[in-house]
C-alpha cells in the first residue's frame, strides 16, 4: 500500500470547510495518514499554497516528529515549525478577496531520518531531500 493522505472535512481537490480557515474558527481539518513505509523513522507535514501572492507562495503548517505509525493526525504528538506568518501552528486560509481559488497542498513526507528542530519549509525541503522515502499529498481550495 502506498503512503496516502486524506480528510474527512474535504475531498481531494475540493473546498476546504469555512471552520478550518482564517474566516472562521482556524480549525485544523482531520488529516488521516494510511501507507507508511516500514523503514520510516519519522512523518513530517507541510501545508502550502502555492497560489498566494509574493513569491514561493504561502506555508500554513509545518508539522515534525509525527511517528510512523500515527493514523489521525489531530490525537499525534508532534512538534509545529514555523508557518509563513513567523509562528508556530496552523494558519489557516484566508486568500486575498477576489485573488481566485487558492490550492492548499498537504504533503505528508515518510522519512528514514528524525528532523532536528522545527525547520520552515525551504530548510526542510533543503535539509531532508535525501530522506524523502515517500511522500504523498492532499489538496483542499478556497477562494474569498
Amino acid at each position: 500500500m502506498a503512503l496516502s493522505i486524506h480528510s474527512t472535512d474535504f475531498p481531494d481537490g475540493e473546498r476546504i470547510p469555512v471552520r478550518c480557515t482564517g474566516d472562521g474558527e482556524n480549525d485544523l481539518p482531520s488529516l488521516t495518514i494510511d501507507g507508511v513505509p516500514q523503514s520510516a523513522v519519522e512523518l513530517a507535514l507541510i501545508c502550502h499554497d502555492p497560489d498566494a501572492p509574493g513569491r514561493g507562495g504561502f506555508t500554513h503548517w509545518t508539522a515534525y516528529g509525527l511517528a510512523p505509525g500515527t493514523a489521525q493526525v489531530a490525537v499525534a504528538d508532534y512538534r509545529e515549525g514555523p508557518n509563513d506568518a513567523g509562528e508556530p501552528g496552523w494558519y489557516g486560509p484566508k486568500p486575498p478577496a477576489g485573488h481566485g481559488t487558492h490550492h492548499y497542498t498537504f504533503t505528508v513526507y515518510a522519512l528514514s531520518r528524525a528532523v532536528d528542530g522545527s525547520p520552515n519549509r525551504a530548510e526542510f525541503l533543503r535539509s531532508y531531500a535525501n530522506a524523502v522515502l515517500e511522500q504523498a499529498s492532499l489538496i483542499g481550495t478556497y477562494s474569498r
